[in-house]
């Protein structure tokens, strides 16, 4: 099998801010990379100045004969217009069956319509469609196997846990990365100068806790404390939830941790010191920076207290009863927009702790879904269509759209969703009052500075996942049956 030839220099995932609080506001834009430093302002990916903005490389001169077919079509679509695309699709797929795999079921709302789109350059376009989303991240498995014919099933694939893509699907060559032009050029630079993985999108999960009762969690540290078992999507059921345990290593995020713990009271500083220091000889024999030690102590903490949960819908189902007072949990921010209002449950009976005044620390993690074709796919030229309709499109946005907590990595697709859905004022009414204030989305601009947001970078993960992820498996769970 070919390896991918071009070089991938893993990048985060590039995205844009919304207008913050019910009265809105400015729409900055901002191109950030998944690596430790984040940039606050707004910068075009082409500056490479601060370490946070999208890093660009010269391409390396690549020659022709060592490109698979597919890599060849994707470099001549990466000069192309959306319409054109739509043409070379056209030609390619009508009347055809197109199969998509993927981490999120909305691919499949997607694809119709994408065939909308084509069908108004060409009416008699047809083409059926299926769209698969493996349980229990079998998605890797079946890539991997698909891989093994010459010409494979999937046409392209939508996808997360950026470790496990850079490992078992990059290196080997079994997926490729297609940049389309349009969402480069939104981004302020050029196809063939962006060395990464397409983002569809940034998702991010956040602490939230029960407010009915008296207690208050003003400190990231709060939720590793003795007796609070925080809800959460255990490591072994989402893994990317593992990804932000490697990430807390990093130097950027250990020293967020280090400075969190600084701002708590002596009495509670008193409490988690032991295992901070516990935790030093540990955080030197893997290599980790000046902070690890407070890293690794957060991370032990929380992998022996949290209550291990099997989807994030529970969890907010849970936290959002006037019966769960006090306690916490970290989950996928747009589960709030599900609420059903009633007697017992509102949204109102949780906050989301990076909202609240004088809050401390990180305030949750994002996670990108990302977009590539195979390298033995059936269709190439729809697959690079199709994905460049979602990318660069509002209404190919649009069944993402709707979710607060998830930001369009092109920003004139965020702006557009921003203004149909008005994400930042969404626990506002007509007149503008906050209602629900933990439903008025912040932005993908105030999380990572402000907010504090982890963000996954797969190349660090990559790059940790034996050494950190062979010491988090030595941890003992927490479980609230031994407890009983």
């Amino acid at each position: 099998m070919k390896k991918k030839a071009l070089s991938l220099l893993l990048v985060g995932c590039i995205v844009i801010g919304s207008l913050v609080g019910c009265g809105g506001g400015g729409n900055e834009q901002q191109t950030s990379s998944g690596s430790a430093d984040t940039g606050t302002a707004a910068a075009p990916a082409a500056d490479t100045s601060d370490a946070g903005d999208t890093k660009e490389a010269e391409a390396p001169a690549v020659d022709e004969a060592d490109l698979t077919e597919v890599q060849k079509i994707i470099k001549e679509a990466e000069g192309m217009s959306m319409e054109e695309l739509a043409k070379k699709a056209i030609e390619e797929s009508n009347g055809q069956t197109f199969y998509g795999v993927g981490n999120s079921s909305r691919g499949k709302a997607a694809l119709p319509l994408f065939i909308e789109y084509l069908q108004t350059i060409d009416p008699s376009y047809t083409m059926e469609f299926e769209w698969q989303q493996p349980k229990n991240n079998k998605i890797f498995e079946q890539l991997s196997a698909d891989s093994l014919k010459d010409q494979g099933t999937f046409a392209m694939t939508l996808i997360q846990d950026g470790n496990q893509i850079e490992s078992k699907m990059v290196q080997t060559g079994i997926l490729d990365t297609y940049i389309p032009k349009e969402w480069a050029e939104a981004n302020g630079t050029t196809p063939d100068a962006v060395s990464g993985y397409l983002p569809l999108q940034t998702l991010n999960k956040v602490f939230e806790y029960n407010c009915t009762g008296s207690k208050e969690y003003k400190n990231c540290w709060d939720f590793v404390a003795e007796g609070t078992h925080a809800l959460f999507m255990d490591i072994d059921s989402e893994v990317v939830g593992k990804n932000f345990l490697y990430m807390l290593t990093e130097d950027k995020y250990a020293a967020w941790l280090k400075e969190a713990f600084e701002a708590l009271d002596a009495d509670s500083q008193a409490k988690f010191q032991p295992v901070i220091n516990e935790m030093e000889s540990e955080a030197a024999d893997l290599g980790l920076g000046a902070d690890g030690k407070y890293a690794l102590a957060w991370i032990k903490l929380w992998v022996e207290s949290y209550n291990a949960q099997t989807d994030d819908g529970p969890i907010c189902n849970t936290l959002v009863t006037d019966s769960a007072t006090d306690q916490a949990g970290l989950l996928v921010y747009s589960k709030l927009r599900s609420v059903e209002e009633s007697a017992t449950v509102s949204v109102n009976n949780v906050k989301v702790a990076a909202y609240q005044d004088g809050y401390k620390g990180i305030g949750g993690y994002g996670y990108c879904h990302y977009l590539f074709l195979t390298d033995n796919s059936p269709l190439p030229w729809t697959a690079c269509a199709f994905i460049a309709y979602m990318t660069c499109t509002e209404d190919g946005f649009s069944a993402w759209g709707k979710d607060m907590g998830g930001y369009s990595s092109n920003p004139d697709v965020a702006a557009a969703t921003e203004a149909t859905y008005g994400h930042s004022k969404g626990g506002c009414d007509e007149s503008g009052n906050v209602v629900f204030d933990c439903k008025n989305d912040r932005g993908y601009d105030w999380w990572t500075t402000d907010g504090e947001l982890v963000l996954e970078d797969p190349e660090y993960c990559a790059s940790v996942s034996f050494t950190v992820g062979s010491w988090i498996e030595l941890l003992t769970k927490y479980s609230d049956a031994a407890e009983e």
